[in-house]
């Protein structure tokens, strides 16, 4: 079984650019992940025989969102974090920006594990958003995916918009404290390796130059100037069963590119 999972940054402008179609192809997922989809169901001609979709838009027009594409329909689907659990945490920014109205999570349960998709808030440049993920997000998605635990295993994948460490980034020296590289994030994300979760990259690829990010500015993608920030991580009693992972580094469409595991 194949997961993948995709920051479209639109997926419109990425069929646009018809790259999405022959990925499609090429690739053939089982389950598909997207994140920051920018769009309602409605707004685009996709076709995709043979998958089931599940949305989850921003209340925001062409804003964010996420999508999950499955061949096996899911026994269930939770858009958002469920209600009675999101009760518990705060989601507003300083600005009374909600977080959770933005599209950012889908759950989809199957026979024997989730999959949730994530598109984890930016900090920011000004890093204006960072108490938000520091206090609030990072440990409301873990304590979603801890509850989930508790009746089979997790895969989660997305954009997580942190470089864990040193290896994932290009430039660790100057961007330190910068927003996808300060302390907080780098703990947010460390929280959940010392949650059990496996950082399925770094099982099969160490050292770095692995990026699935890239800015626009400066030729930074023909020059590999970029960051890790796209993840798939497991629950620890699959990690036996992830025989491969890996980032797709030449699949164009986006600012970033797909990342995967392969499933016994």
């Amino acid at each position: 079984m194949k997961i993948y999972s995709w920051n479209v940054n639109g997926i419109r402008a990425t069929l646009k650019k018809q790259q999405f179609q022959p990925f499609m192809a090429t690739h053939q997922p089982d389950i598909l992940c997207l994140q920051e989809t920018k769009a309602e169901r409605g707004q685009i001609e996709i076709e995709l025989p043979g998958y089931h979709e599940y949305w989850n838009s921003a209340v925001k027009k062409g804003y964010s969102g996420t999508a999950i594409f499955a061949k096996e329909q899911p026994l269930a689907v939770i858009n958002g974090f469920p209600q009675d659990f999101a009760n518990r945490f705060q989601f507003a920014d300083e600005l009374q920006r909600d977080s959770a109205e933005e599209g950012r999570v889908i759950t989809a349960e199957f026979e024997k594990f989730y999959v949730v998709t994530v598109y984890t808030p930016n900090a920011k440049d000004d890093l204006s958003r960072l108490a938000l993920r520091f206090q609030h997000w990072d440990p409301a998605f873990l304590a979603y995916c801890r509850l989930l635990e508790e009746k089979k295993p997790v895969i989660f994948c997305g954009d997580l918009n942190v470089a864990h460490t040193e290896l994932d980034l290009a430039n660790p020296k100057p961007n330190r404290g910068k927003k996808g590289f300060t302390d907080e994030e780098r703990k947010g994300f460390q929280n959940m390796v010392e949650a059990g979760f496996v950082d399925t990259f770094r099982l099969f690829t160490q050292g770095n130059g692995h990026y699935s990010w890239w800015s626009h500015f400066a030729n930074a993608r023909a020059r590999n100037v970029g960051w890790r920030i796209d993840y798939v991580l497991v629950s620890p009693q699959l990690r036996a069963a992830v025989k491969a992972a890996e980032i797709h580094a030449n699949v164009m469409g986006s600012d970033h590119c797909p990342v995967s595991i392969t499933l016994a």
